[in-house]
């Protein structure tokens, strides 16, 4: 899964929700405010890569996939503002292991990770939920030039973990729930370190839920006040770095493949308008000193150290579109951006970027956030760490 699937996979279920999510057509509704959740899969691999598709040691195919989760899930009960424009959500936190039965390359990842499901609707026993989960994955049997070197999907032993998907859940009684779904799940540093071309599964879900509290308390729908729309303007700044690697030059195989690091450093004005309590848009402006623009390198006793390059070559400037989508203190980013200004050079990436993201207000109006700087779609540039101040009006 590109990083476009994600991207249309999420924005279908925020409009799906918008369509359907507004029921709150089941009054008094029984539900358990703390769960245990045992979750089983067995799923498929897309063929993103060469490594995948077959050219490794066994020159077969990793087509297929198995994985195990277990989560603690706390149901909201309405108390919050933001938990009942969201119809009563549920969020978590667990633990993630997978197995793509080629463990001696690929390892047994086990990823932590965070969750929100919300419902698009509910009938008496039965809602049909999306659901988001992110988080870092971890124990990958990475990239090595020696001794794995087919393994260009994983060039680190740590990856992002972006998991996307719908579930059918049926409650059974007051100490059980069953659920049905599937999701879609990516694998991926971010271009931390290369090569990195990633790891992409989908595969349907069966859930057993645990209710923690046998005695279900009673949600009872009531509705949200009215929204005071609040336009703001929000500055930040952001670190990054990324890894490049330099085929032609004469070192070891193992310092070719460490590759060289360049820094990447900038700030962002954002002009945000609120079109609903869950959406907002915006346009703004980015400057960035982007140190792997034309980067090139030196050799020094065997090692590459980055070359030294004019400062002005470095800069862009960019103009960002800009989608919101609020829970609570939680933002999710999707922004559309393209250079207004940079210096040309062979084999540049497109003249459009995207980045992907997250965001978390750590008080009222100050945030920090980490996002995925991306173009064509699916190709990784960097990621960047962001901390930011809005200011309302």
């Amino acid at each position: 899964m590109s990083i476009d699937k994600v991207i249309c996979t999420v924005i279908l279920c925020y409009y799906s929700f918008q369509l359907f999510g507004q029921n709150n057509d089941r009054l008094n509704y029984l539900v358990g405010l703390h769960s245990i959740q045992v979750q089983g899969q067995y799923g498929y691999v897309f063929p993103t890569n060469s490594f995948v598709n077959g050219l490794n040691i066994e020159n077969e195919k990793i087509n297929k996939f198995q994985a195990y989760s277990i989560r603690y899930e706390k149901q909201t009960d309405g108390d919050k503002e933001w938990q009942r424009y969201y119809n009563f959500p549920k969020w978590g936190g667990g633990l993630y292991v997978a197995d793509f039965f080629e463990r001696e390359n690929i390892g047994i990842p086990i990823a932590a990770f965070m969750f929100f499901n919300g419902p698009f609707k509910r009938w008496n026993h039965f809602s049909l939920n999306y659901e988001l989960a992110l988080g870092m994955a971890f124990n990958w049997k990475s990239f090595d030039p020696n001794s794995n070197a087919y393994n260009v999907a994983l060039g680190a032993s740590q990856s992002v973990f972006i998991d996307v998907g719908m579930d059918l859940r049926f409650y059974c009684n007051s100490l059980f729930d069953v659920g049905l779904g599937y999701s879609l799940t990516h694998f991926s540093n971010g271009a931390l370190k290369k090569p990195n071309q990633g790891l992409n599964t989908i595969a349907p879900k069966l859930s057993i839920i645990y209710h923690l509290d046998h005695n279900k308390i009673r949600i009872e729908p009531r509705p949200a006040e009215k929204l005071d729309k609040e336009n703001e303007w929000i500055i930040s700044v952001f670190g990054g770095a990324t890894n490049i690697l330099f085929d032609s030059v004469n070192v070891a195989i193992e310092e070719k493949y460490r590759g060289a690091y360049f820094p990447i450093i900038g700030f962002n004005v954002l002009r945000n308008w609120q079109v609903s309590y869950k959406s907002r848009i915006g346009a703004g402006l980015t400057y960035a000193y982007n140190g792997a623009i034309n980067a090139q390198v030196a050799i020094k006793e065997g090692v590459l150290e980055p070359s030294k390059a004019p400062f002005f070559e470095k800069n862009e400037l960019s103009l960002n579109l800009s989608y919101e989508l609020v829970v609570n203190r939680v933002s999710m980013i999707i922004q559309p951006s393209y250079y207004l200004y940079r210096k040309e050079f062979k084999n540049q990436t497109p003249t459009s970027y995207q980045i992907i993201g997250v965001k978390y207000y750590i008080v009222d109006d100050l945030f920090v956030g980490i996002s995925l700087h991306a173009h064509a779609f699916h190709v990784s540039d960097f990621i960047m760490w962001r901390i930011g101040y809005r200011f309302k009006n």
